[in-house]
C-alpha cells in the first residue's frame, strides 16, 4: 500500500509535497482548513485523491482525520505540514496565543492521533515540518521559536515511546530554513532563500529514506550546528532582525 494523509496540503510545502506523491501513484488524503485550494491537486488523479476539510485547531479534527484514513483505505504515511507563525518583536498577545495554538496544540492533536492509528493498525511512518527555528531562542519571533522546539522535543519522545514499546513507526523530522512560502509573504531579501520545489524534493529523500532528522539544506546545516555552539550569555546579546 502507498496511502498518505497530509494536513496543511492547501499551500506551501505541504502542498508541493502531495504533488510529488500523487505523481508517484500514491493514494492520497489532503485536507486544510479550505478545501477549494486543494482542487488542484485532485485534478492530477481524481481516483487517487480525496480532500478534506480539517482546521487542527478545532476539537472535531481527529474524527476527520480518521474518516479520512477510511475514505482512502488506510494509511501508511502522515505528513503534517500544518503551521503559522509571525515576527512578533512588539509580543503581540493574539500573534504569540494563535501560534502557540496551531504549532502546539494542534500538532499534539493530529500526530498523536497519526500515532495512535499507526500503533494499532501494525505501523507507519510520520513525518512533520518544523523548523531549524527550534534550536535557540529567536527574539524576533518567540512563540514561533519556542513551539518549533517543542515540535523538535515531541517527535523525539515519540520515537524513544514508540522503540520502547516495539510499535513499528519511523519518525522524520525535516527542519527546513526560509523558504519562499506564503508563511513569509514572499519575502524574497531573506538570506538563502529555497524554493517551495527544492525543499519539496529534498523532503521525497528524507521520507524514502526515513532519515530521522533532516536540516534542509547544507548551508542551513551548518547555521545550525554553529548556532548550537553558540553560549547563551553570548546569544542573548545578538541583535537579530525584527
Amino acid at each position: 500500500m502507498k496511502r498518505a494523509i497530509i494536513v496543511g496540503a492547501s499551500s506551501g510545502i505541504g502542498h508541493e509535497v502531495a504533488r510529488l506523491l500523487i505523481m508517484q501513484e500514491w493514494t492520497v488524503g489532503v485536507a486544510a482548513r479550505r478545501t477549494d485550494k486543494l482542487e488542484d491537486l485532485k485534478n492530477y488523479a481524481p481516483e487517487r485523491v480525496v480532500t478534506a476539510q480539517i482546521d487542527v485547531n478545532n476539537a472535531q479534527a481527529s474524527e476527520a482525520f480518521c474518516q479520512l484514513v477510511e475514505q482512502i483505505g488506510g494509511l501508511n504515511l502522515y505528513f503534517h505540514a500544518a503551521g503559522i507563525g509571525w515576527k512578533n518583536s512588539a509580543l503581540e498577545a493574539e500573534k504569540e496565543l494563535k501560534t502557540m495554538e496551531t504549532n502546539g496544540l494542534g500538532f499534539v492533536r493530529m500526530v498523536g492521533e497519526a500515532y495512535r492509528y499507526f500503533a494499532k493498525h501494525g505501523g507507519g511512518h510520520i513525518v512533520c515540518i518544523t523548523s531549524v527555528a527550534g534550536t535557540k531562542g529567536l527574539g524576533a519571533a518567540p512563540a514561533y521559536s519556542a513551539t518549533k522546539a517543542m515540535q523538535n522535543t515531541y517527535l523525539q519522545a515519540l520515537e524513544q515511546l514508540a522503540t520502547s514499546k516495539r510499535n513499528n513507526i519511523c519518525f522524520t523530522d525535516i527542519r527546513p530554513g526560509f523558504v519562499d512560502t506564503p508563511l513569509l509573504d514572499g519575502s524574497s531579501n531573506l538570506p538563502m532563500l529555497m524554493t517551495t520545489e527544492n525543499v519539496a524534493k529534498s523532503i521525497m529523500k528524507a521520507i524514502e529514506s526515513k532519515q530521522h532528522v533532516c536540516v534542509i539544506d547544507g548551508r542551513w546545516r551548518i547555521l545550525v550546528a554553529m548556532w548550537r555552539l553558540i553560549p547563551n550569555w553570548i546569544w542573548r546579546r545578538i541583535k537579530l532582525n525584527s
